[in-house]
């Protein structure tokens, strides 16, 4: 398993990183934050949609100031949000961005949705119809944003941009219409049970490199997601990946943990994971994937655990938090 992949602009991106989805608290996550530096993670992952960027950019200072660290050896993170996936707000929101992580660069920017949601004048505001659902904005196109954030690589406010939550179609249109710089990442929900199979050979094609977010299922959400693919009503049972008779017992058999198990498996596929935990054990074991091997009947058993569609859980995420996003002829479900 290598320790980073090196990216289309030539920088290297650590296997291995500490996402901040779903933190309860300020606090809870500036400890978290403060644990997982101090273990050795270099590698954050947030989004101007999770809120927290602020409370990230506090650590940072703390960190930089008393030098533990310095910022070219952290590769960090942050996402577009749908409300600002249109040319004329992109800068509006990376230049948010960067205030709050109080950084002048990041070294990957991705487009958080393809799908893009109508703003009130000030920009940040979703535009809500009288049953309070987001109106979407198709007044301008994906490869017009892909442009735009080419613009802010020139400037210097990314090193690299990339994706999130596209299908394997819409990496292939953005990888065409690419002026001078292609996506250099692809983050999307990945694990055992939804491998993305087909996303991932489109992506290594065109030399995008694949980062799994829920690389252990997500245990922390709810095991029932609201819909298919096809976008029907449903409840749908997802097998809790970290009891998995299979993980368990490959666990057992390398004193692992079933955690370990799951994002080592993955980094042996060469996807880049980001496992989030606020608890201080499970954010060092989850770091500790070096120095030990799956072997060829581990990989074997753990890929027999591929559910294909239905091992996905996202879309219900984005349905539950802005309801009429699925509206968006770009919105996907799955790929």
């Amino acid at each position: 398993m290598k320790t980073s992949l090196k990216l289309n602009n030539g920088s290297e991106m650590p296997m291995v990183g500490y996402g901040m989805w779903q933190s309860d608290t300020p606090e809870e996550l500036e400890s978290a934050l403060n644990t997982a530096l101090a273990v050795g993670y270099r590698h954050f992952d947030t989004a101007w949609g999770y809120r927290n960027e602020d409370v990230f950019g506090r650590v940072l200072k703390k960190w930089f100031a008393e030098g533990k660290v310095k910022r070219e050896e952290l590769f960090i993170v942050t996402k577009l949000p749908p409300t600002g996936n249109h040319p004329d707000r992109i800068e509006l929101y990376l230049l948010d961005s960067l205030k709050a992580l109080q950084l002048d660069y990041v070294d990957l920017y991705l487009i958080h949705n393809p799908a893009t949601i109508k703003t009130q004048p000030d920009g940040f505001t979703p535009v809500r119809d009288a049953n309070g659902r987001i109106v979407v904005d198709t007044s301008a196109t994906l490869e017009q944003s892909w442009w735009k954030l080419e613009e802010q690589v020139t400037l210097g406010r990314c090193k690299a941009i990339g994706l999130s939550n596209f299908s394997p179609e819409q990496v292939i249109r953005i990888c065409k219409c690419a002026k001078s710089i292609k996506p250099a990442n692809h983050q999307v929900e990945l694990n055992a049970s939804y491998p993305r199979k087909e996303l991932r050979k489109v992506c290594a094609a065109n030399g995008v490199t694949v980062t799994a977010f829920a690389p252990l299922g997500s245990p922390g959400r709810k095991i029932y997601k609201g819909y298919t693919a096809t976008g029907a009503d449903s409840i749908v049972p997802i097998p809790p990946l970290l009891t998995d008779p299979v993980v368990t017992r490959i666990a057992g058999k390398h004193g692992k943990t079933p955690a370990q198990v799951l994002l080592r498996f993955l980094g042996q596929l060469d996807i880049i994971t980001l496992a989030k935990s606020v608890n201080a054990d499970r954010i060092k074991s989850n770091f500790a994937l070096t120095g030990w091997e799956l072997d060829s009947q581990d990989m074997a058993d753990l890929d027999g655990l591929d559910l294909k569609v239905e091992g996905g859980t996202w879309g219900f995420d984005w349905k539950n938090a802005l309801g009429g996003i699925e509206d968006h002829p770009e919105f996907q479900l799955a790929g």
